[in-house]
């Protein structure tokens, strides 16, 4: 089977303080919006079966455009949510790099739990048996999992057999290909693809 890992699309920046303390869910901005219809019409050439989604806001509306391509519903798995999915606020990870605030810097070196996150080991030991799971319930087809990019890292960490948890850093609502072979085997095919936003950007108004 062919399992295509997406990071969502651009989501609302929500800072610390502005929640009350709650963990937050954003929606997307109205360039995610825009990024995720680019997505769903890039893949509508291509023969999905199936389309997954974390819970979170940001993964969900990212992932209707591409199940409406196909005539397909949305199936929302619980487990799929990212490491700081209880945090009080939410950064895009660009920002925090370029400001080189101590959250960047504390992602990088594992320190998830410094701002609500969870444990790097304990996330890992949840999301590649989840990912596994949706691996082994569709055989022979596409599926596409909408997520997070801390989660499309883990997964592929431990496929590639890298002792980082995370070791690249996915475009908003890039592409990343596994290819599952009935026997177990497991390779990638693609990693971070991004060419829809700019491939769709003339055909689209």
């Amino acid at each position: 089977m062919d399992l295509l890992l997406v990071r969502h699309a651009a989501p609302v920046r929500i800072g610390p303080g502005e929640s009350g303390g709650a963990p937050v869910d954003p929606e997307l901005t109205a360039d995610g919006l825009d990024q995720a219809t680019r997505l769903g019409a890039w893949l509508a050439g291509e023969p999905v079966h199936h389309v997954v989604s974390s819970p979170l806001r940001r993964a969900v509306e990212t992932a209707q455009p591409v199940a409406s391509a196909h005539g397909l519903s949305v199936e929302i798995v619980d487990g799929l949510q990212e490491w700081d999915a209880q945090a009080d606020h939410y950064i895009p990870m660009e920002e925090l790099r370029e400001s080189k605030d101590d959250r960047w810097q504390a992602m990088v070196e594992g320190r998830w739990e410094d701002y609500g996150g969870e444990n790097p080991n304990r996330f890992r030991e949840r999301i590649v048996p989840k990912i596994d799971g949706i691996i082994d319930a569709h055989p022979g087809e596409t599926v596409v999992v909408v997520c997070h990019g801390g989660v499309i890292n883990v997964y592929l960490a431990a496929l590639l057999g890298l002792a980082h948890h995370l070791w690249f850093d996915p475009g908003y609502t890039s592409i990343s290909r596994v290819r599952a072979a009935r026997n177990g085997a497991r390779s990638l095919a693609s990693l971070n693809e991004t060419a829809h936003l700019y491939a769709t950007r003339e055909a689209m108004p």
